[in-house]
């Protein structure tokens, strides 16, 4: 590509020191190999080997940091510090988008549907708990990404062992009621919504959990994904708000779930998502004619327009 010197030198931000390290470090390799076959100068940074004040000597980052310290504000807040142009999204949003809590605050406070929760401790009460959101209810670590820590409960004896699998990664936990339906996620470039995928998992995984978006082959990504013209359009406006709501900016996905009624329900942002071979949004991007090194280039583009 032979403008690709607009860019100047860019460090591709990867690894770091969350749970999903692995993640990142394939996502990072993935998109470092990308750019510089596009003839970007991009170089490996990986924060958990070197210290962010060398990146004073680089002109933007691509950011691809999963969970914690990369995908929560605290990263782009460095960034901000040094005046560097950055990929995705700002402080304010990446920090909502990381605390499943606040954005299902905003998400409620802005009319969006999104599927009933607690928080919880191993001391909580939980009679009130499934009186409320039924059974089965999904308990999740609330600041952590790609299913980390996640489980299903069917029975309310087995709600202890899964707050404990919880908390070992994350100190507040959340039980979410759980939608039987189909499963859809939706990928933003350029701030706008791509085809919608529907994630079919095989039957013996509960969800699409970490093993399924990571390791396993056989999960069915459907493009097109089965919702009627209509309803792929009505889905795609309602995560666009869902997006913008948080404040998420440039690209991300928004996971979101269709009950057997026909209603949408979202589950959650991912401002910082996966981009390895099993990923979500190189597959969207695809399927409207952008190949892995085009998108990568445009995400990269994003950084022209954005002032640090």
């Amino acid at each position: 590509m032979s403008n690709a010197a607009k860019f100047g030198k860019v460090a591709v931000l990867f690894g770091g020191k969350s749970a999903e390290r692995a993640v990142s470090l394939d996502s990072g390799q993935a998109v470092l190999e990308a750019l510089l076959r596009s003839g970007v100068q991009a170089e490996a940074f990986d924060p958990q080997d070197r210290s962010v004040t060398e990146l004073v000597g680089y002109d933007r980052a691509f950011i691809v940091l999963h969970g914690r310290g990369g995908e929560d504000g605290q990263i782009q807040g460095v960034l901000e510090w040094l005046n560097l142009p950055y990929t995705g999204t700002g402080v304010q949003g990446s920090a909502i988008g990381m605390d499943k809590v606040k954005t299902k605050q905003i998400w409620q406070g802005s009319d969006l549907p999104t599927a009933p929760y607690r928080i919880i401790t191993k001391d909580t009460d939980l009679e009130p708990v499934i009186a409320e959101l039924g059974l089965p209810v999904i308990i999740k670590p609330v600041h952590e990404g790609s299913s980390v820590g996640m489980s299903k409960v069917e029975k309310a004896e087995d709600f202890a062992a899964a707050i404990e699998k919880a908390t070992q990664h994350d100190a507040v936990v959340m039980a979410e009621k759980w939608i039987t339906g189909r499963e859809f996620t939706i990928s933003f470039l350029n701030g706008q919504p791509l085809p919608v995928i529907r994630l079919q998992p095989p039957a013996d995984v509960a969800f699409y959990d970490y093993e399924a978006k990571y390791q396993r082959n056989d999960v069915e990504y459907g493009i097109p994904c089965g919702l009627s013209e209509a309803e792929e359009k009505s889905l795609q406006a309602l995560c666009l708000r869902a997006f913008q709501a948080v404040g998420a900016e440039g690209w991300g996905r928004i996971d979101a779930m269709q009950d057997e009624q026909g209603n949408f329900w979202l589950l959650e942002v991912n401002t910082v998502p996966g981009m390895t071979s099993h990923s979500l949004v190189p597959k969207a991007a695809q399927a409207v004619g952008y190949n892995f090194d085009q998108l990568c280039v445009a995400i990269l583009e994003q950084t022209l327009t954005k002032s640090a």
